[in-house]
């Protein structure tokens, strides 16, 4: 196991949230963070605390992407014309692996980002294995026919832990969905407040 898949289980409790969402989160049993000295008193934030832990979440929640990877994506979203903040969730969501997991082809990003690497997922009758390839609106993104029915496809189709948002039309039948619209950050499903404007403050500073 990787070190970046191992580290998802104290994500949670670095941030004081379950930012999936999800049961098993250890922040519902213990909202101190991880390590010796987790249970120390939190102290107030200064400014760059809090844009620090605004970028830290926000990476964190898309499977912990590498500094350099997010660090690509922010640059990709400034280079656009309007709202940085908005670019950048529009990108991270286009993401294939953001977008299977948005699907319910899996029951985790995590998840997801394995199930694209290893060559499950199509993207318009192609096999893609890049998760972090760039979906365009109208893109069909489906689960090759061989691997429908292994257990971590079956288990995430049925799960009612979350809903497949507005801007992607899934058909659980024929394991496909199509990725119908770039969303803004109001669209987006987010368990926990994500403060995107906070990563562009960090940014723009470094």
């Amino acid at each position: 196991m990787t070190k970046r898949l191992s580290s998802k289980y104290k994500i949670d409790r670095r941030m004081g949230e379950n930012i999936w969402g999800r049961p098993k989160s250890p922040v519902n049993k213990r909202e101190y963070g991880p390590g010796q000295h987790g249970q120390r008193r939190r102290g107030k934030k200064s400014d760059f605390g809090l844009q620090l832990m605004a970028k830290q979440k926000l990476k964190g929640y898309y499977g912990n992407i590498t500094e350099k990877q997010f660090r690509r994506i922010y640059a990709d979203a400034d280079r656009r014309k309007g709202n940085t903040a908005e670019h950048l969730i529009g990108l991270l969501e286009r993401r294939l692996d953001a977008v299977v997991y948005r699907a319910k082809f899996v029951p985790t990003v995590f998840a997801s980002r394995q199930f694209v690497n290893h060559g499950h997922v199509m993207v318009n009758g192609k096999r893609v294995n890049i998760p972090s390839y760039q979906v365009r609106e109208g893109d069909v993104v489906e689960v090759r026919e061989k691997s429908r029915q292994l257990p971590i496809v079956l288990e995430a189709a049925d799960s009612p832990e979350r809903e497949v948002p507005d801007y992607i039309d899934a058909d659980h039948s024929k394991m496909k969905a199509t990725f119908v619209r770039t969303p803004t950050l109001s669209d987006v499903p987010y368990p926990v407040q994500m403060e995107p404007n906070l990563v562009v403050e960090f940014y723009s500073k470094a």
